[in-house]
């Protein structure tokens, strides 16, 4: 790093992060930025790298041009500017994002979001990293690109000049990776649209909402999203249990579906709103599957169950349905078995009518009774006759039971590590899909904040590794009440990061952030692998494969193995790009 009046400056890795709390000008810090990068993407893919400017006094850093005034008076201004040599006529597209720090719960800020702000006040002897990523489009000629990063400086109204140089090289790979509607990796996250409602404040299935919904869909969809997420009752995560917090966070999910009783005592049934909701992900390419919450396996709470408990005698689940009564005027919630199973068989015919039956998968989200799931199950079979299952689970006994109509499995990963030849075994007797999942654990490879930035990229490879599907992760947009000042919430539950990869932005659409591009760089990794073994390149797949995973079991994932992360698998950067040699 090296540059004029205090600044220092230079490139470092897309999986480079400068947490601050620690001593920010340590070595390691100093080191890892360099003058030149070089990186490489194929077409239809992207390449990135950060700039990383740090300077003696406090500054303001701007990546957009705009005209730009400290309101305290004088000071230095820096803005960071990025070109490479042919982009427009080759079809390349530079983005360029500041990394803003969020709080975890041990107070130490951690660089995740990518902000839409146009500049940042950065504090002396901060690190603030700048997210420079070159999006190649399908056409783009393959080839050697240069480009120049530069950093300039003024005060006031004075003149700008050059405080720091560097430059990159961005080879392009004649390689084309799919669309990503047409990924083959089977990517699962789940989508909390009520929790989306209240960040940006608007009411709940509004025009206004679905049309920011749409936002965060084109978001997933270019991760490689194949499941919608539809919640068809109210709570049935029972809020994540928030009554157990002393600051509790609103995670309510609820129902799509409008119900009323009319006068005459009949019940109808409005799916108006789930028909765009479903319309809208199937013209974004993300209702492959179409997951349905709240009628297989809801949440109860032994320890309050004045709260959250089954309403319905006699029926074998939790569900609560809310209708509006129009001979009273007054919301209730079905409390007749009769109801509620009329309910579910005018869910199913909406299902059955619009055409969409054979896609749909009822979740049930790890549950622990398998007689109770059973009996749930044969109630279900009954009302929704064509309807497949899906089961989160933390130990493989279910997918041993063979139930019936139960079509995907999605283990945790802790579960796969400890279960890993008896999975292998049922995964020639599982007739859908086998994925696995990370949530609050393992404590490693995971998406938190205070995960080795490389595990996001890590968890698609080892995908690869199992043989599986693809990947499921419980929360994309559950975030706690204040994401963006603290987003950390049950630290002793929840790591910072595990409730969502995403953050709500101001203008109605998310804010990125460095876990989702490195789990999409991960993503990529894998669409790649599945070309280059079609191509006749499968030893170079091996060959990478036998870089990055060094552990000889997957059980050693486990924390009771004792390894640390370094040993279980890489953490170079490098190592993970041979496949892009």
């Amino acid at each position: 790093m090296g540059g004029e009046i205090g600044l220092r400056a230079g490139l470092a890795s897309m999986f480079y992060s400068a947490p601050w709390g620690y001593n920010p000008l340590d070595a390691a810090a100093t080191d890892t930025a360099v003058s030149h990068m070089a990186v490489s993407c194929c077409r239809r893919d992207s390449a990135a790298l950060q700039l990383l400017v740090c300077a003696e006094d406090d500054l303001l850093l701007d990546v957009s041009g705009n005209p730009l005034l400290w309101k305290g008076g004088d000071r230095t201004v820096v803005r960071a500017a990025v070109e490479l040599e042919g982009a427009a006529e080759a079809g390349i597209r530079i983005e360029t994002k500041l990394v803003g720090l969020v709080e975890d719960y041990d107070r130490i800020r951690r660089p995740d979001p990518l902000l839409d702000a146009a500049s940042i006040e950065v504090e002396k002897g901060r690190i603030q990293q700048v997210w420079i990523e070159c999006h190649v489009g399908k056409h783009t000629p393959p080839g050697d690109y240069r480009g120049v990063v530069r950093a300039f400086a003024r005060r006031m109204f004075g003149d700008e000049t050059v405080a720091a140089y560097c430059t990159f090289s961005l080879r392009v790979h004649p390689e084309t990776l799919p669309e990503s509607r047409e990924y083959s990796f089977y990517l699962d996250l789940w989508q909390h649209n009520a929790n989306i409602a209240r960040k940006h404040d608007v009411p709940l299935w509004s025009d206004d909402h679905l049309a920011i919904i749409d936002r965060y869909m084109e978001s997933l969809v270019a991760l490689g999203q194949k499941a919608v997420s539809v919640i068809v009752s109210d709570a049935p995560w029972c809020g994540q249990r928030s009554y157990r917090d002393g600051e509790p966070s609103d995670l309510f999910e609820y129902g799509i579906v409008a119900v009323t009783k009319g006068r005459d005592g009949r019940f109808e049934y409005d799916f108006s709103v789930l028909e765009r909701y479903l319309s809208m992900a199937e013209r974004r390419g993300m209702a492959e599957e179409i997951e349905l919450f709240g009628l297989l396996g809801l949440w109860e709470s032994p320890d309050a169950p004045a709260l959250y408990r089954s309403l319905v005698e006699g029926y074998p689940d939790a569900m609560r349905v809310r209708y509006y009564d129009r001979a009273t005027g007054v919301y209730r919630y079905i409390r007749g078995r009769a109801e509620l199973e009329a309910y579910i068989s005018a869910l199913y015919g909406f299902f059955v009518s619009t055409g969409r039956a054979a896609r749909v998968r009822v979740l049930a989200d790890e549950p622990s009774d398998a007689a109770r799931l059973e009996r749930q199950l044969a109630t279900l079979r009954r009302l929704a006759p064509s309807f497949r299952y899906k089961i989160a689970l933390d130990h493989a006994e279910f997918i041993g039971r063979q139930l019936p109509d139960v079509t995907d499995y999605a283990p945790i990963l802790g579960c796969v590590a400890r279960q890993y030849e008896e999975l292998q075994a049922l995964k020639r007797s599982i007739p859908g899909r086998l994925l696995f999942y990370v949530c609050s654990g393992p404590k490693r490879p995971n998406t938190f904040l205070s995960s080795p930035p490389i595990e996001c990229r890590l968890l698609p490879w080892l995908v690869e590794v199992f043989g599986y599907d693809g990947f499921l992760r419980w929360s994309y947009t559950a975030w706690p009440d204040r994401p963006l000042e603290r987003p950390y919430y049950r630290p002793t539950r929840w790591e910072t990061g595990d409730l969502f990869l995403v953050y709500p932005g101001r203008n109605g659409a998310p804010i990125s952030s460095l876990r989702y591009k490195r789990l999409q760089r991960g993503i990529r990794d894998y669409e790649l692998m599945q070309l280059l073994k079609r191509t006749g390149r499968a030893e170079l797949v091996a060959e990478a494969l036998r870089r990055v995973i060094r552990y000889d079991h997957p059980v050693e994932l486990l924390s009771a193995s004792g390894k640390k992360a370094e040993e279980l698998y890489s953490l170079n950067p490098e190592d993970y790009e041979l496949i892009r040699s």
